[in-house]
């Protein structure tokens, strides 16, 4: 079944004319198309979604990278290099991402519009058909990936892992899921562990790959000036290899609406830091079980997503009480986290003032111009991700993930409509779950906080 998403009729006076459709074009596989002259530079995505497991996401996380040095035709990234030299300087790059609880790996690539090119070059059949190579017919030996190859990324995997821990807002935030979703996938970093990534091989990783390649969904992304049906006889022709199951393993995310404890868990680790890292995860509740999507991110934007936000104006601005304090929803799994960066005796005024600003949003503390401004960032940040092919290919990835059917022009218009009593239906049902503190070694450390 193909879904027409926006179809509008075709503007005078040079307007852009933009058409999307989503279709199955394959089992497991969805394709949506994105098809507009309002850009010289398209861009193709395949993404392999899956589960997200400790057990296979460093294997995941490494899986694109080793794929990418490498075809059956092309055997090493020279020789690709090449390729996409002729392609007018296209490029394809791996893919690592988590929504929720799955792991999403792939390419992305970007190349130049056939519509602005030369004597009527096209250069979106060569890009698919090399991006398909590296997915379908990676370079082997024996039937095997290239041990060089995998050995190489393995070790270039662990140095993203062991760097993680030099920024520290990031680790505080990712220990932050880690402790809060210990025996939840939730709880898993994109890139997977240390001790798994370790225990990668060629032996596992070509096993691991022809798994992933049978039981994954699939979503395609294109963008650019070609129609639909010549996006899909391309894509069907590149990808006519692709081994399918007929029972596929279907992605899901498992929602926890509250908190499964009577008080949150509270946290303190010590390290060789300057600034302490107070980070607080929150479950959103009931506006998950009633997909309340709008109403979520304009809930966000007005407690800590903007710069208008209770948490930017009041606890960082006005109190001056750190030295930044936002929050972010993942609306794939209905956490929200608060992350903010302190002095070490800090903890409880900032504890108690993010407590204060919350429960104030609860109790319907929100002026006019706090809604309208938070709306207003939103529907910006809509529009800017509008005005570039990544920016398309990121927003309708979160849409089919989370079974939405909608443009970016359609959410934008929701969003608009999201009132005060919304925003205080979401914030009612939000519930602390879990503090983690980051604190200097020898100095305030809140030991009295760790349970």
């Amino acid at each position: 079944m193909c879904i027409l998403l926006y179809n509008p009729k075709k503007p005078v006076g040079g307007a852009v004319v933009q058409n999307v459709t989503r279709k199955e074009i394959a089992p497991g596989v969805n394709l949506t198309t994105v098809s507009t002259y309002k850009f010289k530079t398209g861009c193709l995505s395949m993404t392999l979604v899956t589960r997200l497991q400790k057990k296979t996401a460093s294997l995941n996380a490494v899986l694109p990278y080793v794929l990418r040095r490498g075809t059956a035709k092309n055997p090493d990234m020279v020789s690709i290099e090449r390729q996409l030299d002729d392609l007018y300087g296209a490029r394809i790059e791996p893919v690592v991402r988590k929504k929720g609880e799955t792991q999403c790996v792939g390419f992305y690539a970007d190349f130049p519009d056939d519509a602005y090119l030369p004597g009527g070059s096209s250069v979106l059949e060569k890009t698919a058909e090399l991006m398909g190579e590296m997915l379908l017919s990676p370079a082997t030996r024996g039937g095997r990936l290239i041990k060089e190859y995998v050995d190489r990324e393995r070790e270039n995997l662990l140095a993203d892992l062991y760097a993680e821990i030099n920024d520290k807002r990031y680790f505080a935030a990712k220990r932050l899921n880690e402790i809060m979703c210990s025996d939840e996938a939730y709880g898993v970093s994109k890139l997977g562990t240390v001790s798994e990534a370790q225990k990668i091989s060629v032996y596992t990783l070509t096993n691991h790959y022809r798994e992933l390649l049978a039981s994954s969904n699939i979503e395609l992304f294109y963008c650019g000036s070609a129609d639909a049906d010549r996006v899909e006889n391309v894509l069907r022709y590149v990808l006519s290899a692709l081994p399918r199951r007929d029972k596929l393993s279907l992605t899901y995310t498992d929602v926890k609406f509250s908190p499964d404890k009577d008080s949150p868990t509270l946290v303190t680790e010590q390290m060789n830091v300057s600034q302490g890292k107070l980070v607080m995860g929150y479950r959103i509740g009931d506006a998950m079980r009633e997909q309340l999507h709008p109403a979520m991110i304009v809930f966000n934007a007005v407690f800590g997503g903007s710069v208008t936000s209770k948490l930017f104006m009041n606890v960082r601005e006005k109190l001056s009480l750190c030295y930044y304090a936002n929050s972010a929803i993942d609306r794939h799994k209905g956490v929200m986290v608060v992350s903010s960066g302190i002095e070490f005796d800090k903890y409880d005024e900032v504890y108690n003032e993010i407590t204060a600003q919350l429960e104030a949003i609860k109790q319907g503390k929100i002026d006019s111009w706090e809604l309208e401004g938070a709306k207003k960032a939103i529907i910006t940040a809509i529009s800017s991700s509008v005005d570039s092919p990544v920016g398309l290919e990121s927003m309708y990835l979160d849409s089919a993930l989370n079974n939405l059917i909608a443009t970016p022009e359609n959410m934008a218009a929701l969003v608009s409509l999201v009132t005060k009593e919304d925003v205080v239906r979401v914030a009612k049902g939000v519930t602390l779950d879990t503090v983690y503190f980051l604190t200097g070694e020898g100095d305030y450390a809140g030991e009295e906080r760790v349970r």
